[in-house]
């Protein structure tokens, strides 16, 4: 494991001002994966981004780890659909085209 692309929970705890229970409540519903390494868990940078949106909705809405989790999940089924729509608007222009 290369230390450079992970961050200790810890860290991410303190550098967001945040509560390790609200990781752990992510983690423990499947929102976050971690590496464990000596007694250290660590993320992967790459989930950097969704971390800090999982946070500004704790914080900002008030949404517990539960919530989050609906919220993301309609998320990724919102972006299903935006692809999916384009995908039809792509094959609709090949037969406005004839």
């Amino acid at each position: 494991m290369k230390t450079t692309e992970y961050i200790s929970i810890s860290d991410l705890c303190t550098n967001y001002n945040i509560e390790i229970s609200f990781i752990t409540g992510l983690y423990e519903i499947g929102l976050l994966e971690w590496e464990e390494k000596n007694k250290t868990q660590f993320i992967h940078v790459e989930r950097i981004d969704d971390v800090e949106k999982m946070i500004r909705i704790h914080r900002d809405l008030d949404v517990n780890p539960q919530g989050i989790d609906v919220i993301f999940h309609l998320l990724k089924k919102v972006e299903n659909l935006q692809d999916e729509v384009r995908g039809l608007q792509g094959r609709l222009h090949l037969y406005e085209d004839l």
